[in-house]
């Protein structure tokens, strides 16, 4: 099946220009297409179509992805009362004590959090742990070499601390190439930066759309 996902600026990366108006039609799990939505719909007059406000984008990359998931703790929705909402790192972390149940639990709603980022894509060294390589792609992130780590503190928003959009893609769009996509309720580039990836409303890795946010 062909989807167009649609939205009011298309950044495709690689050094192009932005798109308003713009649109990527995705056939299973590559990009078949991108452009303006008036070109594409034209094109494929019997795709479906999903419109996203604001931004729609490449995936971005999680750099920090081991080091989140390893070294905080990511709290089941029913703990909010007692351990809040945030991840939880340092003494706060050894106050849970090991535990590989929690463990994996906590893995599995941090890979949630990242897809809810606009993450499709993480990096991770030789070394990581072959469980977490796992449920990382299983989840839907493509993982790619090092570097591992983005340097200082691990942060859960790919966009932080980038100074342009394309700094976080895990790649730009190209046909042929596995449809990675993100869209952010955001007007234009810098209100995205602005608003980093906690903005995103909807993520598709490989052609699925793996999250959802209205």
């Amino acid at each position: 099946m062909l989807t167009i996902h649609a939205a009011a600026l298309l950044l495709p990366g690689g050094g192009r220009a932005p798109v308003p108006g713009g649109a990527v039609a995705v056939r299973d799990a590559v990009v078949e297409s991108f452009g303006p939505y008036e070109e594409l719909a034209a094109l494929h007059p019997a795709a479906r179509v999903r419109r996203w406000p604001g931004v729609l984008t490449p995936g971005l990359v999680q750099r920090d992805a081991v080091g989140l998931l390893e070294e905080s703790y990511f709290p089941d929705p029913r703990e909010a009362d007692t351990l809040g909402t945030a991840p939880l790192t340092g003494e706060a972390l050894d106050a849970l004590g090991p535990d590989d149940t929690w463990r994996a639990g906590s893995v599995r709603r941090g890979l949630h959090r990242m897809l809810r980022h606009g993450t499709t894509a993480a990096t991770a060294a030789p070394t990581a742990p072959p469980a977490l390589i796992t449920a990382m792609r299983r989840s839907g992130l493509l993982v790619i070499g090092a570097p591992a780590h983005s340097g200082g503190t691990p942060r859960l928003d790919p966009l932080a601390g980038a100074g342009a959009v394309a700094d976080a893609m895990a790649a730009p769009l190209t046909v042929g190439e596995r449809a990675d996509l993100a869209a952010f309720d955001a007007p234009d580039e810098d209100a995205l930066l602005a608003a980093g990836g906690a903005s995103c409303v909807a993520t598709v890795a490989a052609g699925r759309l793996v999250y959802r946010g209205r």
